[in-house]
């Protein structure tokens, strides 16, 4: 199956202690259904000092459930659907199936 969100993709959470918010997805991990988005999601984690990196606690991104994620539509910023067209001259894009526009140009 087409990836329905993709790297770079803006998407707004759904559900969660971060419902409403919204990021750029940094980073897709299929296998387990996953995705890492900047801004959501953060979790604190000590960290060890080492040559190039300071010690202390650090926060950084967890990664978030696709089915907790929609992506954004285009027009108005708000969550949508994603389908699959195919232009006429035969590529295969993402659209928004609440506006109608397209996601990847």
């Amino acid at each position: 199956m087409a990836a329905k969100i993709k790297k770079g993709d803006t998407v707004v959470v759904l559900t969660g202690r971060d419902a409403g918010r919204s990021g750029e997805v940094i980073q897709v991990l299929p296998k387990e259904n996953r995705a890492l988005v900047r801004g959501v999601n953060l979790v604190k984690r000590h960290q060890r000092q080492t040559q190039n990196q300071e010690g202390g606690i650090i926060s950084k991104e967890a990664a978030i459930h696709l089915s907790n994620i929609a992506v954004a539509d285009p027009k108005d910023g708000k969550a949508t659907r994603v389908g699959f067209r195919i232009l006429e001259d035969g590529r295969k894009v993402r659209f928004a199936k609440r506006s109608g526009d397209l996601i990847d140009g």
